[in-house]
């Protein structure tokens, strides 16, 4: 198939990369750290550098991990299981009202598991008091040490208990991962655990939570529509073409196949001429994971080498005027962060050699800075 019309998408594909490019903030970029998070609603980070790449990917300048580390420590971003059972960045502002559609569904997905582990309505009570009682006044814990005080609480957390326990208190927006735990010579890959209510100083309300939630993920991802949204969120497909209908009045209609497609109304982000036309970008990459359709940004042959692999792994991908060219592959190991990322083509003519060593300098430099 033709590269000018691969893809189920009615529009050109390499209108809609440029499209989404733009939405995503990759040939726009966002003026703060905390501008692309709240541009972005919510972006995957279950790899902790890779969620914290990600949106330094999407802001002007030089931005380093300490940049994105200050924005945790400020209490403007969080992370927590915002969808899909999946971990995601979020604007700490947006975590309760996005937590209010989407936790019982991930609760009933959770169900069976919980069963198995003897996870009950009184051993989660008896978790939450505990760790409220830990963590209140402004204390913050490791993992460790949160499971240390629940093992002391005679709540188990023995093999994956202690992880089913942490993901059922975030969802019930006790807790959620707030400033970074220092590691000397190297990025940190843990947060502090933190009470939810304490940590997070404002939250907003939408007055249409599903209309609101269609809305940032247009105005992040779109050209997209009912069924990338569903996918993206976990949500039923009908409740999804509920929120399209709900948040119609803020969209545009910019294509009907296989199903409309929207893009936000108003202002559309700038482009910066200045912004990179090859980017390094992280694994489980909203850019590529975020759809349904994911031929329109990388070729069919080349989808297996990127992922979902059978162990659920994304790789890192390298993207050349909003074509995935590539994958690569780099250390956050003490020491090992400051070697060259290593970049693996499928396309050796989609980019310059210099261009490439430009995408993979910038992540460096945001990794070791």
């Amino acid at each position: 198939m033709d590269a000018s019309s691969r893809g189920s998408l009615s529009a050109p594909v390499t209108a809609v990369r440029a499209e989404r490019l733009r939405s995503h903030r990759l040939s726009a970029p966002a003026r703060t750290i905390a501008d692309a998070a709240r541009h972005m609603l919510a972006t995957q980070a279950q790899e902790f550098w890779g969620g914290r790449w990600a949106v330094a990917a999407r802001a002007r300048g030089a931005m380093t991990v300490s940049d994105v580390d200050a924005a945790f420590d400020r209490g403007q971003i969080v992370r927590s299981w915002t969808m899909r059972g999946t971990i995601h960045l979020i604007p700490a502002e947006d975590l309760a009202w996005v937590l209010s559609i989407t936790a019982e569904r991930q609760r009933r997905q959770a169900a069976a598991v919980h069963r198995g582990e003897g996870i009950d309505g009184p051993e989660l009570e008896r978790a939450e008091t505990a760790v409220r009682a830990a963590l209140g006044g402004g204390n913050r814990l490791t993992r460790k040490e949160l499971f240390e005080v629940l093992e002391l609480a005679g709540v188990s957390t023995a093999k994956q208990r202690g992880y089913h326990l942490l993901v059922a208190l975030s969802l019930r927006a006790v807790v959620c991962q707030g400033p970074v735990v220092p590691r000397v010579g190297g990025p940190t890959r843990e947060q502090y655990i933190v009470l939810a209510d304490e940590w997070i100083r404002e939250s907003v309300a939408p007055a249409d939570p599903l209309a609101e939630f269609f809305a940032r993920f247009i105005q992040s991802h779109g050209p997209a529509g009912a069924r990338d949204f569903s996918w993206w969120t976990g949500l039923p497909l009908g409740v999804a073409r509920a929120a399209a209908e709900a948040a119609s009045a803020r969209l545009v209609l910019v294509g009907d196949e296989p199903e409309p497609q929207y893009v936000l109304a108003g202002a559309r982000p700038r482009r910066d001429a200045a912004a990179s036309e090859v980017i390094a970008l992280p694994p489980f990459e909203e850019y590529y994971l975020s759809y349904i359709d994911r031929t329109v940004p990388c070729a069919p042959e080349f989808l297996t080498a990127v992922g979902p692999s059978v162990n659920g792994i994304v790789r890192p991908i390298l993207v050349a005027r909003g074509e995935i060219v590539g994958v690569w592959t780099h250390s956050v190991a003490v020491g090992r962060h400051a070697d060259d990322p290593i970049p693996e083509l499928f396309v050796p003519d989609a980019a310059t050699d210099a261009e490439i060593s430009a995408a993979l300098t910038r992540y460096r430099s945001f990794i070791t800075g």
